[in-house]
């Protein structure tokens, strides 16, 4: 294909910036506090290819490096596994630079997985780790340029990359990665033609996060950003929520859900709106799907208007499906629940769906290649699908949201880097002002115009390399 396009050359660049609020999930919430303000590596990729036409273009990608979300330890460092990140993503966009050939970024990525996967070993035994680098921390460090690559893709040829997945821009079917059932099927079949004018924005109650004014004290920040949940509804109307649970105590998670959806309540009734939406995370911390199901109940009978509200539970037990192999299908039966950190490839979608699980929570920061497959797989095979966050700001925050606006996942999109890290976004929002700042509970998509994924990088202020 003319669109086919060779890599000339990959570049990554860090950036570490600090939370304005530390986020509770998982792990951090079982030590009874907030943890130390550490840096977060914010990893930017650029990519500059050439397509068979001989037209040339830049891409551009961006994801944070979440070592507690991809790589949790009790034994490694935070600051030796941000490392450990950083090397795996010098050497994968070292390994894509090296690429010569004219393909598809599906092609480029796909095939490349594999070496990604390898640099995370290689580095961790090169490191002495004491335990191995997750395929999720090995994902989250290359997926970046695996964006910068469909972007590029885009602008190379002079249209949205989103038009470049059908039989016009690829030589191949979805049959070369999920089987002859999708012979003759191309992705383009399972994304809109156009971005969704606007998407609903999930925000986020982490684990320390306060609901209401009155629980405000010197401790918090004064930058003129709300800080309680009830200050973000006023300000943004938001009216669908996630909200983080310990998954080890009963009482407290059930007590959680029904103390944020009285401040919900409350607080949306001044806005004259009645529908609000919710999710639940407990980041894989219930020790089995019998407290899933305890806690389900315990919400039905405590607050059953925020039972009926709640859309989906995600990941609530282990990652590794396979180390028990539990059954979710009691679970399911109530509500739906969603594999996240449970899905690192194709292969894993097969196993949640033979064990009960309802569907999958799709994230970029897995590999935005990845995540386009799994699309087509869950909608060809009726599997339900949200689009969740990394506390994804700037470039990111544009790709993820411009993603979820191409495929109909469950409701909206996560997006609290506003709440988290909120200027890490300037040069972006500049571009995109109606995208980084919700109205009515809502994002804008109508300034993602123009060729690649719409990110518009050529009208910001320069990147500044540290």
């Amino acid at each position: 294909m003319d669109s086919d396009i060779r890599v000339r050359e990959v570049n990554v660049f860090f950036q570490e910036i600090f939370g304005r609020l530390q986020l509770l999930f998982g792990r951090k919430m079982q030590a009874g506090g907030a943890p130390k303000p550490l840096p977060i590596t914010l990893l930017t990729v650029r990519t500059r290819v050439e397509n068979q036409a001989g037209r040339s273009a830049e891409g551009w990608g961006s994801i944070l490096l979440s070592t507690n979300w991809a790589f949790p330890s009790d034994v490694v460092p935070q600051e030796a596994r941000d490392e450990a990140m950083r090397e795996v993503a010098r050497r994968y966009a070292h390994r894509i630079g090296e690429w010569q050939d004219f393909a598809h970024p599906l092609v480029i990525a796909t095939d490349t997985k594999a070496d990604l996967l390898r640099i995370g070993e290689e580095v961790v035994d090169e490191m002495d780790f004491d335990e191995p680098m997750p395929a999720l921390a090995s994902l989250n460090a290359g997926s970046p340029v695996d964006c910068a690559l469909h972007d590029a893709f885009g602008k190379a040829s002079d249209i949205s990359s989103y038009a470049g997945y059908g039989p016009e821009h690829c030589s191949f079917d979805l049959s070369r990665w999920l089987g002859p059932d999708y012979r003759g099927r191309y992705l383009s079949e399972y994304l809109s033609p156009q971005f969704e004018p606007a998407v609903p924005l999930f925000h986020l109650v982490g684990g320390g996060d306060k609901l209401t004014r009155s629980e405000l004290d010197d401790s918090d920040p004064r930058d003129g950003l709300p800080v309680s949940l009830d200050e973000w509804i006023e300000r943004d109307g938001v009216y669908c929520f996630k909200v983080k649970l310990k998954g080890t105590d009963l009482n407290w998670d059930v007590a959680r859900v029904v103390a944020v959806s009285k401040v919900v309540e409350e607080e949306l009734a001044k806005q004259v709106r009645d529908t609000y939406f919710l999710s639940v995370d407990s980041n894989e911390m219930c020790p089995d799907p019998d407290y899933v199901v305890e806690m389900l109940e315990a919400i039905r009978a405590q607050a059953p208007r925020a039972y009926d509200a709640l859309l989906y539970v995600e990941q609530p037990t282990e990652r590794d499906l396979t180390a028990h192999r539990f059954d979710l299908s009691e679970v399911a039966k109530r509500k739906p629940v969603l594999a996240d950190e449970g899905i690192s490839s194709l292969e894993d979608i097969d196993v949640a769906r033979d064990l009960g699980w309802s569907g999958i929570a799709l994230k970029t920061c897995k590999g935005f290649s990845s995540a386009l497959l799994s699309v087509a797989r869950a909608r060809q095979e009726g599997l339900l699908y949200s689009v969740q966050d990394l506390t994804n700001p700037g470039l990111s925050l544009l790709h993820s949201v411009g993603f979820a606006a191409r495929i109909g996942p469950l409701k909206g999109v996560e997006a609290n880097a506003r709440q988290f890290i909120p200027f890490a976004s300037g040069r972006e929002a500049a571009v995109h002002p109606r995208l980084f700042q919700p109205t009515g509970g809502e994002v804008s998509t109508e300034s993602l115009i123009g060729p690649g994924l719409g990110f518009r990088v050529e009208e910001m202020e320069p990147f500044e390399v540290a």
